[in-house]
């Protein structure tokens, strides 16, 4: 028993509501994926704030010594609270130049500390070693630390802060 009806389609109104449908969930779809490209786009566009951060007055820092200075970072976050707050090794070379490194290793960032009696830095998580000039002397850092640009203004001692260098 064959039946030569035509079977029915679906009816105009609900081919309306199934377009309906599908157009907004593409227009959800797209008003949700817009940010999300934008935000991980962003740093690629993004310049890393540099700041000027003073120190301390110049005469507080002695000819040949490397001091721990702390100032605060280029680009705070206003819920970031003591992380917000950064550091550098600074060393006064002669009367008007000063060096300033990172605190950072350049291996996986853990912090350095200044040995002055041999003169390194050293990294106590891996065992980098770094010479008074930055260079790599032992260990696995595969750079020499980086250093932030110094200046003296108006009797302060300044460096230009910018995003942690690792």
């Amino acid at each position: 028993m064959e039946s030569s009806e035509p079977v029915p389609g679906p009816s105009p109104r609900r081919r309306f509501l199934g377009r309906l449908s599908l157009a907004l969930s593409g227009l959800i779809a797209a008003a949700t994926t817009v940010p999300v490209i934008g935000f991980l786009l962003s740093p690629l566009t993004r310049k890393p704030p540099r700041v000027w951060r003073a120190v301390g007055p110049v005469d507080t820092f002695a000819i040949g010594k490397t001091v721990n200075v702390a100032f605060e970072d280029a680009s705070p976050l206003p819920w970031a609270g003591v992380t917000a707050h950064t550091a550098a090794w600074l060393r006064r070379d002669d009367a008007e130049h000063f060096t300033a490194f990172t605190v950072h290793c350049t291996h996986l960032g853990c912090p350095v500390r200044w040995v002055a009696d041999a003169e390194l830095f050293l990294c106590p998580c891996h065992g980098g070693v770094y010479y008074a000039d930055g260079t790599v002397s032992a260990g696995p850092p595969p750079r020499t630390l980086p250093q932030y640009p110094v200046r003296v203004r108006n009797g302060e001692v300044e460096i230009l802060t910018s995003p942690i260098p690792i």
